[in-house]
């Protein structure tokens, strides 16, 4: 989303207040030197302003006290700036890279932001076992294996992931069930397994499955097609027609993943394609990857920057932060050229530990898919531009209704979720113009209030949210304070709430409703409880009542969710993680030999010596741990 910095909610900067930030930003210049760095402005809570890096930091922070030359934009960073924060480095490269890292993690006011709340998947065929494992997987790369992506989305997984078991038949069950087989499972029958679990292939001809998978998807797709065609023909020669169907079969699979490509060019192999399409002061950023010739998928970026930003300053910073935690290709081809794009290329190659080329394609079929990406960033930008043109309409009719002034810019709507009482959870989701902010959603883990009370369990989630707000210096009139706070309840958690809020001297800074399912908890007969009001309900056909209905369904999805997290966290807690001395190794050593926990508990010290890794002294701590009153 991109955000009018330059015309926001706070009163314009004064002559003295701008006199005071240069002022206090003079006193630093005096004593910084004339080397690379990053710096840090923040304002009178402590918060982060700006985060930049320099060449040189006494020249580059020397700018900011020249204050009449500066846009208007900057002159209310400077009259807001209390403080500063710097970090030396040895290049500008390092600075560069550091800049980054914090801009992600800080998110400061002024700085173009990239808002990025979803992981990317990739498919993983795991390294720690003996016949690999091919599956999706999202979130931090730490199982060893080789990882392929990323991928723009789920769904463009999972075509390749049908294909590579239709052509090279690698299993897709974990590693635990695939130890307890006794016969081969449906994936078998279906011929997209060749059941290594109950020993129907050597190790060795599953490790060439693997290699020919790892092969395709490393780019290698003619040669593997080609080596399958040969095996079909050799198969169809000797009239071995079962055979010959089975490979003809892999080798439509795999052609079906490469035909279902948008958009292909000869000689691309792994490489990112980044297009800016700028409109009236917003802007997409649109990112298409392709891995080994292969296109897998695209996804829209809509920045935070104030409008007179310029293409390349908010396509560097956007690069930037992108390939912050993301693997870097070897190409990248960019619409505009970015800001200090020769020290970017160093930086990102710094990063990926091999040369990175950044370049604007001029020509040929590289001009033709950069042309594509900017037309598919131009319509992004116009459905982006429509959806928030209607979420804007229904958030002034929330402000009407709610009594709130101006546009909101953050509702927080509150649930609770629980199992007869335990594994207690509260659930916080964010929405404002943008939609749903996801990144800004918590959850509480309920540890006070007393088994089922959910008037409790809402007093502790107020109480942390916003009494930590208020010690951490982000209460009333701080960027994350909410305009509207819903309850999912009636009036009895409204007044939990109000008995929260009032106490921390805060009440005439919430606007508070609670939203309750109407009579047999039908939607659409939902009633609104407010301090001071009586109920009301809204018609069923209310645009409102539609969007507010949303924003509660999000926060009960959220809620159940996070406790179903719990509840299997809870459920994978073994009693071995209690026995001192019993680290990831042994307990799976114990697990695999006795089968469950129960079965080590039971165990004698002779039985749990036969464990390798288990000597006598540790089989008699084991055998204590578990028979000791």
């Amino acid at each position: 989303m991109t955000e009018d910095l330059s015309s926001d909610n706070d009163a314009p900067h004064t002559e003295s207040a701008l006199t005071r930030g240069a002022d206090i930003i003079r006193r630093f210049v005096r004593t910084l030197p004339d080397t690379p760095g990053v710096y840090r402005m923040t304002d009178e809570r402590g918060g982060v302003l700006y985060v930049g890096k320099a060449k040189s930091l006494k020249k580059r922070v020397a700018n900011y006290t020249l204050v009449h030359k500066l846009p208007r934009r900057l002159q209310r960073m400077v009259a807001q700036t209390v403080a500063m924060e710097f970090v030396g480095t040895h290049t500008e490269v390092e600075a560069l890279l550091l800049e980054s890292s914090l801009i992600k993690n800080l998110k400061p006011r002024y700085n173009v932001l990239l808002r990025d709340d979803k992981s990317f998947p990739y498919i993983l065929i795991t390294g720690d076992h003996d016949f690999p494992l091919l599956t999706k997987h999202r979130g931090a790369r730490k199982q060893p294996g080789d990882y392929f992506g990323p991928f723009a989305a789920g769904y463009a997984v999972a075509p390749v992931l049908i294909a590579l078991q239709k052509a090279f038949m690698l299993r897709n069950c974990a590693d635990t069930v695939f130890a307890t087989r006794t016969r081969p499972c449906l994936q078998y029958h279906i011929k997209r397994c060749t059941a290594p679990c109950v020993g129907y292939v050597t190790k060795d001809e599953y490790g060439a499955q693997v290699e020919q998978a790892r092969a395709f998807l490393d780019g290698r797709s003619t040669e593997i097609q080609a080596g399958l065609a040969a095996r079909m023909q050799e198969a169809s020669d000797r009239q071995d027609y079962e055979e010959a169907a089975s490979l003809r079969d892999k080798i439509k699979a795999l052609t079906a993943v490469q035909t279902r490509q948008d958009i292909n060019v000869p000689g691309l192999r792994d490489a990112d394609v980044i297009a800016l399409w700028m409109e009236e002061g917003r802007s997409c950023v649109q990112v298409f990857f392709f891995r080994g010739g292969q296109s897998f998928g695209n996804r829209s970026y809509f920045p935070r920057h104030s409008p007179d930003e310029t293409p390349a300053t908010i396509l560097g910073a956007f690069m930037a932060q992108f390939y912050e935690n993301k693997p870097v290709p070897p190409d990248i081809m960019v619409s505009h050229e970015p800001d200090d794009c020769a020290l970017l290329s160093d930086a990102l190659s710094q990063r990926a530990e091999r040369k990175v080329t950044i370049a604007v394609p001029q020509r040929g079929d590289r001009k033709r898919l950069l042309d594509f990406a900017l037309n598919n960033a131009r319509d992004a930008l116009v459905r982006e531009g429509l959806k928030q043109a209607g979420e804007a309409a229904l958030l002034l009719k929330v402000a009407a209704l709610f009594g709130i002034e101006g546009l909101p810019k953050r509702i927080e709507v509150y649930d609770n979720s629980h199992i007869s009482g335990t594994l207690m959870v509260g659930a916080m989701i964010v929405a404002g113009p943008e939609g749903f902010r996801k990144t800004a959603y918590r959850k509480f883990n309920i540890r006070t209030a007393d088994a089922s009370d959910d008037y409790g369990m809402m007093r502790e989630v107020m109480e942390r949210r916003f009494g930590r707000a208020i010690r951490e210096g982000k209460g009333p009139g701080s960027e994350d304070w909410p305009a509207l706070i819903l309850i999912d309840g009636g009036l009895g958690q409204l007044n939990a709430v109000m008995e929260i809020i009032n106490d921390l001297g805060i009440a005439d800074q919430l606007k508070v409703a609670a939203i309750a399912k109407g009579p047999d908890r039908n939607a659409g007969r939902e009633k609104f409880f407010m301090p001071g009001r009586d109920m009301f309900q809204l018609p069923v056909d209310d645009p409102a009542l539609h969007y507010l209905q949303r924003l509660r369904d999000e926060s009960h999805r959220f809620a159940v969710g996070a406790q179903r997290t719990r509840r299997v966290m809870a459920i994978s807690d073994s009693p071995l993680d209690a026995v001192a001395g019993i680290g990831a190794r042994r307990k799976k050593a114990l697990l695999h030999h006795f089968g469950s926990a129960q079965d080590v508990a039971r165990a004698g010290i002779d039985d749990l010596q036969k464990v390798d890794g288990i000597s006598r002294a540790l089989a008699e701590h084991i055998y204590n741990h578990f028979h000791e009153s």
